[in-house]
């Protein structure tokens, strides 16, 4: 993987090749960024570049046998680590490892680029409901990889996607690499959720932040790769946010013709608490209860833009309003509702479950708490 096939992100690649230049390259470095932004990619772009004897003009060459390697995740010198958990119809009391999964890995970062996110990696690898955690196991098996010398090329690279699914444990043997690393051996740590990883090893890590994607970069993206019309595709990476999964999600939608189940949950919610109707909230709640985790967190991510984009539209702001259809319809009679009284407050709310849901809580829990509070904040500015 080249740098070139990472969507935007100019300036953080200029940076990462900028300090290989000068020298200045550390032992232990932290990608964060939200899902569908390309720190995945990017990371790996980055390992490839480092790696790469014949770099050039910003880029790996791409065709040496390390970036054929590399490019293929087979690399003898480049290890990966993710979070894993026992697959349907095996025994609990195996250990599992990244190592006996990397098929699997290497067909799921060829067939979406490594854009995708942690539901969709614990589909391909069917572990049903379970979370997915790096064990200390995976800690030993760090440690012994990297106790050989490099086999082939000058870095040995162990890039770990999602570090905050450690477990104390693995955590803190990590912590003791970290504070003294083998020589050329890089750390490459991506992450979505930092403020979860242990501040140790946060403070031993230089960090990179990748933001989300441009919206003229999306744009162009969809324009070259899914030959939509310029108009379509600014529409469509309005709604994305930076986000090429969302983006993804929003054509497959506009394709089928189907309507956005988040959205109608977001209407449902929102008339329900109007009209002080609390048992059927409580349905409403069981109703999200009942979906996967990444769709509970995509209805908070996709309700919290749509309050903010009411709210937009009540400040009379409506031309830096990210809506058109049924949602600017929507929108448009419910932003009264949405003002400087409650949006911090439900904004705050939403992003509490999104956390709540991430860490595993019980959502027969969550949003039952969740829909009276925003009843709450809703009900009385009728």
């Amino acid at each position: 993987m080249q740098f070139k096939d990472v969507i935007g992100q100019q300036e953080v690649k200029q940076r990462l090749v900028g300090s290989v230049g000068r020298g200045r390259i550390s032992h232990a470095q932290l990608f964060t960024g939200d899902e569908g932004v390309g720190a995945l990619p990017l990371a790996i772009a980055y390992a490839q570049y480092l790696n790469c004897p014949h770099r050039h003009d910003g880029d790996s060459c791409g065709v040496c046998p390390s970036c054929h390697q590399i490019g293929q995740l087979a690399h003898p010198d480049l290890h990966f680590v993710f979070p894993v958990n026992t697959p349907k119809g095996k025994s609990s009391s195996e250990k599992p490892l990244s190592n006996q999964f990397m098929p699997l890995w290497r067909d799921q970062v060829a067939s979406t680029g490594g854009y995708f996110n942690e539901q969709m990696w614990y589909e391909t690898i069917a572990i049903d409901n379970k979370q997915g955690n790096i064990s200390t196991f995976e800690a030993d098996e760090i440690i012994r990889a990297l106790s050989f010398k490099a086999f082939e090329s000058e870095y040995k690279v162990v890039l770990i996607w999602l570090p905050e699914r450690m477990n104390v444990q693995a955590a803190n043997k990590l912590l003791k690499i970290l504070e003294e690393p083998w020589e050329k051996t890089l750390f490459l740590m991506v992450s979505e959720a930092p403020d979860r990883l242990l501040p140790t090893i946060i403070s031993r890590t230089q960090g990179v932040t990748v933001p989300a994607v441009t919206q003229a970069d999306m744009t162009g993206w969809l324009v070259e790769r899914k030959k939509l019309s310029p108009a379509d595709a600014e529409k469509i990476a309005r709604l994305s946010r930076g986000n090429l999964l969302e983006a993804e999600r929003c054509l497959e939608a506009l394709a089928s013709g189907e309507s956005n189940e988040s959205f109608e949950l977001f209407v449902q919610l929102m008339r329900l608490s109007y009209e002080d109707r609390h048992l059927e909230l409580l349905e409403w709640a069981e109703t999200v209860a009942s979906l996967g985790r990444e769709e509970q967190k995509r209805l908070m991510s996709n309700s919290i833009r749509l309050l903010r984009d009411s709210y937009m539209l009540t400040a009379g702001m409506s031309e830096i309003s990210f809506l058109f259809g049924r949602e600017y319809e929507f929108c448009k009679k419910f932003a009264p509702f949405v003002n400087n009284a409650n949006i911090e407050r439900l904004v705050s709310e939403m992003e509490l479950v999104i956390r709540q849901v991430g860490q595993n809580g019980n959502p027969k829990i969550i949003f039952p708490h969740f829909a009276l509070t925003v009843s709450k904040l809703i009900g009385p500015l009728k």
